[in-house]
């Protein structure tokens, strides 16, 4: 699932990309996907417009046309943003292609079909997008703010870290990889957690975060629809030797989803938190 370090080098390229760019022909080929909120046809309100930028929001990427309207796209679990030549073979779950001007095309392509691609003049109307909290790399969000927001949850900590309205763009990787920063167990529940672990939670966000956008920057490249996860220290790594102590990675599938954490560094037990 592409999170805020990976959407964030994925802005970077497009920006530098598409900026000035008028798409020329629009290619529907799933329209599952693709909800259009304004009132016009799709289609007809894609051909012919210049994008004027691209942003980023939490986990929704945001192509920016003349005119006002935007392209929302959240991603989900695998949805994936190619900018290819326009030869370039097509893969199997590509749902919408735009042909560019300068020959190049820009694929939406989802093998789980699970994310959505929004056409809105109003951001507002986009599902999800109104209830996010601030950029998990907000630098306005400070300790003590940090801290109020936290003090309204009472749920075990990973599950605070990856819900968008307590803060935007942390998904189930980094959330394991700032929890392994900070050495807490994933499953504590957020009451008992102390005042010096809430700091350190706090400003492992940031520095994890920050870190990782540095590696994609490098190791991305104009590969835009692969994703990098390889460097990480914990997720995805379950049975592998702890880097930080030698112990091995454990490997839970709890509440849906898989998380990886060591028991030396983050000690704590599943029940009662």
């Amino acid at each position: 699932m592409p999170e805020l370090p990976d959407l964030e080098v994925v802005r970077e390229y497009l920006h530098d990309c598409l900026q000035g760019q008028r798409i020329e022909v629009v290619e529907l080929l799933r329209p599952i996907v693709v909800r259009n909120l304004v009132a016009e046809d799709l289609v007809s309100s894609l051909v012919g417009r210049e994008f004027s930028a691209v942003g980023r929001r939490g986990k929704f990427l945001l192509l920016h046309l003349e005119g006002g309207e935007k392209l929302a796209i959240n991603p989900m679990l695998a949805g994936r943003l190619h900018y290819c030549q326009r030869n370039e073979r097509r893969r199997t779950k590509t749902f919408l292609i735009l042909h560019l001007s300068s020959g190049m095309d820009l694929r939406y392509v989802d093998d789980k079909a699970m994310g959505k691609i929004y056409l809105t003049r109003e951001l507002g109307l986009v599902p999800g997008f109104a209830r996010q909290g601030p950029e998990a790399l907000d630098p306005q969000l400070g300790l003590e703010a940090f801290e109020e927001r936290l003090r309204t949850r009472r749920g075990e900590i990973k599950g605070i870290l990856t819900n968008q309205a307590f803060v935007a763009g942390i998904g189930n990787a980094y959330a394991d990889e700032i929890l392994f920063r900070a050495r807490l167990y994933p499953f504590r529940k957020r009451p008992s957690l102390l005042a010096e672990e809430v700091e350190r939670l706090y400003h492992a966000i940031p520095s994890v975060l920050s870190e990782a956008i540095a590696t994609l920057r490098i190791r991305v490249g104009n590969e835009i629809h692969i994703e990098v996860r390889d460097f990480l220290q914990v997720h995805g790594k379950g049975g592998s030797p702890c880097p930080r102590c030698g112990t091995t990675i454990c490997e839970i599938r709890a509440r849906g989803r898989l998380t990886n954490f060591c028991r030396n560094c983050q000690p704590g037990r599943m029940i009662g938190g």
